[in-house]
């Protein structure tokens, strides 16, 4: 995918934001226990779908917890649009992924620390 427009970085950055709110009110429903986090939106050139990368905090069934919010993607959909309709004409399809870039980083500081204890050979 090439560099985004202004306008794909505006919208995307308003379903961001309103998806965050909407999952920070509603997502103990749809996860129960999980905290979480919008981390990116991306948007196609003609606004028509939007891919969420979501991010899952005390939880260890995040695979889970993302499948069943994507069963949910219809009333979350509704519920974006009835807080966006009055900033877009349509409201995009909704695609929810699952963004373990917190686990990456957490298993190259394991890796990290695991060479930093083996004994230096010598010279």
């Amino acid at each position: 995918m090439g560099t985004e427009s202004k306008r794909q970085q505006r919208f995307a950055g308003v379903i961001q934001q309103d998806l965050a709110e909407l999952f920070q009110r509603e997502g103990n429903s749809w996860a129960p226990g999980a905290f979480i986090t919008v981390t990116r939106v991306r948007v196609t050139p003609d606004l028509a779908i939007a891919r969420v990368y979501l991010s899952f905090l005390n939880t260890k069934t995040a695979k889970d917890d993302l499948a069943h919010i994507q069963s949910k993607t219809t009333e979350i959909r509704y519920k974006l649009g009835t807080r966006i309709k009055n900033q877009a004409r349509i409201v995009p399809q909704l695609e929810f992924f699952l963004d373990d870039t917190n686990e990456y980083v957490e298993h190259m500081d394991k890796l990290f620390e695991e060479i930093s204890k083996e004994p230096r050979q010598p010279d």
